[in-house]
């Protein structure tokens, strides 16, 4: 009895090892590893085409003017702007006894005239403006200008050149009154306005003999042609 029932477990013993052992067997043979490593797809770089270069471009730095070379300055239209220039012509300064010489000389034709030449003696051109105001001796009335004689432009003088204006001494067919003859001459210049002072008066020399004028003394007003101022 003891016998057979050794047997029966031996035989189940045995059936519990075979089954065993065809598991293992199908594990090993029928699914993959699940540890190991998949394989990996190799990349390999193309090589650059003939005359290509592989290195990175870099940009080039814009160029520069040389160090100490001014810039010039750029107008709103993207043009450059001119230097200033110093040596452009400022406003003529006013004419008169101390930056100009005057002189006074009597003349044949016309009749009874004599002839204001005035030079300027400065360094900078200067305005000789509407008409001389004249005093012979101590008289106490200015002489009047004659309109017709009034010029287009106002005679600018450069340094050196010279301005005129000629005067009527008296009336060539004696209609004039209060003749005298004066030993001394006063010419006032006029200032940017009317009848204003323009500065230093001028006392040119008159012929020894003296000059004669009456009442119907006039003058013109400067010109830059001597033959304007007497005709």
């Amino acid at each position: 009895m003891r016998t057979f029932r050794h047997a029966r477990l031996l035989a189940a013993a045995g059936a519990a090892l075979a089954t065993l052992a065809l598991t293992a067997c199908d594990n090993g043979t029928g699914t993959e590893d699940e540890g190991a490593a998949k394989p990996t797809r190799s990349t390999t770089a193309r090589p650059a085409k003939p005359g290509q270069s592989e290195q990175p471009k870099t940009e080039q730095p814009s160029p520069t003017k040389e160090s100490g070379e001014p810039e010039q300055p750029n107008d709103s239209d993207g043009k450059a702007t001119p230097p200033a220039d110093d040596t452009a012509p400022s406003t003529p300064v006013v004419c008169n006894g101390a930056n100009t010489k005057v002189t006074a000389q009597t003349v044949s034709r016309p009749l009874n005239h004599m002839l204001l030449t005035v030079t300027n003696t400065g360094s900078k051109p200067c305005s000789l403006l509407y008409y001389p105001v004249l005093r012979f001796d101590e008289m106490q009335w200015a002489p009047q200008a004659r309109s017709d004689s009034k010029p287009q432009a106002v005679p600018t003088l450069a340094p050196g050149d010279s301005g005129y204006a000629g005067v009527m001494l008296a009336a060539a067919d004696g209609s004039g009154d209060g003749g005298t003859t004066a030993k001394k001459l006063t010419v006032a210049f006029q200032g940017r306005t009317p009848n204003s002072s323009g500065g230093a008066t001028a006392v040119p020399s008159l012929p020894a003999k003296g000059v004669y004028y009456d009442s119907t003394l006039t003058v013109t007003y400067w010109q830059t042609d001597p033959q304007d101022a007497l005709n």
